[in-house]
């Protein structure tokens, strides 16, 4: 047996065993799929050609209401309520929170949300930093708000983050080789290589991201899903507007929370999609039923709204 039908016969082997890897460290395989569902990994191979828009307008009057005391009572603010309701609405719907790699679906292990904020409050000229979260099943609106504080004041404490040291290291090096390393990353991805280690920090491995554009007056845009990670969704937040409504055919006025999706359609189909953004809306809608954590004397501490069917 000569050496080259070795070498041939051990490659093709290590091929076999890489392109039968199913497991990942961020979720699991789902294997009962719809035949269409599967042939649209191959039809639609990129998560941008696969973006579905939604443009949604949440009336705002009772979430603003809310916050304004919740921000007196335990420093919440509108990003606070808005990563909660995405987060209500992933667990409420676990169908949503999965991902698309190397043609494969997968259901993700625990629902994780990525949001973007200045670096220093009220300056425009402040880096833009992204902030990954898993969420806690049980856990109080309050102790939500207590955990994102704490990564905000982290991230503007001016100590470098995971992200500033990838990319100080990825910026040190000449373009081709930074061209080769961000393919060979792809690569890895893409077989079920990559470790946990690099995954888990990086904010574009994770079941949504958020931008509340609303935090510095803007209004929301149609954002792109990215090629890098694995997020299935990116929900676009502008700034309440004052819209004249059509209410029980009498036009009225409201205060509208301007919400824009961008939804990776191979993952799920678009009503599923819908029935997210409802409970959404139903969280902003009723806040005090959702959220609580309102009682002057703290008696009222319990979790979020329980992730289940509503009866």
């Amino acid at each position: 047996m000569s050496t080259p039908w070795i070498i041939g016969s051990a490659l093709f082997v290590l091929w076999v065993l890489i392109k039968s890897k199913t497991s990942r460290p961020d979720g699991t395989l789902v294997r009962k799929l719809h035949p269409y569902r599967q042939i649209m990994q191959y039809v639609m191979p990129t998560r941008v050609e696969s973006t579905c828009y939604y443009d949604v307008g949440v009336r705002a009057e009772q979430i603003e209401a809310y916050v304004a005391k919740a921000k007196a009572k335990f420093g919440a603010n509108m990003t606070h309520a808005i990563v909660a309701g995405a987060y209500l609405a992933l667990a409420g719907i676990p169908d949503l929170n999965r991902f698309v790699v190397g043609r494969r679906l997968y259901q993700r292990d625990g629902v994780w949300i990525s949001f973007s904020m200045k670096r220093q409050k009220r300056n425009r000229e402040a880096k833009l930093s992204v902030v990954k979260l898993r969420m806690e099943e049980g856990e109080s609106f309050e102790g939500l708000v207590a955990r994102i504080n704490d990564k905000i004041g982290h991230e503007r404490s001016g100590n470098k983050t995971y992200a500033d040291k990838e990319y100080d290291l990825f910026n040190l090096l000449p373009r081709p080789v930074l061209r080769m390393a961000t393919a060979f990353l792809k690569w890895l991805d893409f077989n079920n290589l990559l470790p946990g280690s690099f995954i888990h920090p990086d904010s574009l491995y994770t079941s949504l991201v958020i931008a509340n554009l609303g935090s510095v007056d803007m209004s929301a845009a149609y954002h792109h899903l990215y090629e890098w990670g694995n997020a299935s969704f990116f929900l676009m937040v502008g700034a309440v507007e004052d819209r004249a409504i059509i209410e029980n055919g009498v036009p009225v006025a409201a205060r509208i929370l301007p919400v824009r999706v961008s939804f990776d359609e191979r993952i799920e189909d678009g009503l599923s999609c819908l029935k997210g953004i409802e409970f959404f809306e139903k969280m902003m809608l009723d806040p005090e039923r959702y959220l609580g954590c309102l009682e002057d004397d703290g008696s009222d501490t319990r979790p979020m709204w329980p992730q289940q069917t509503e009866e």
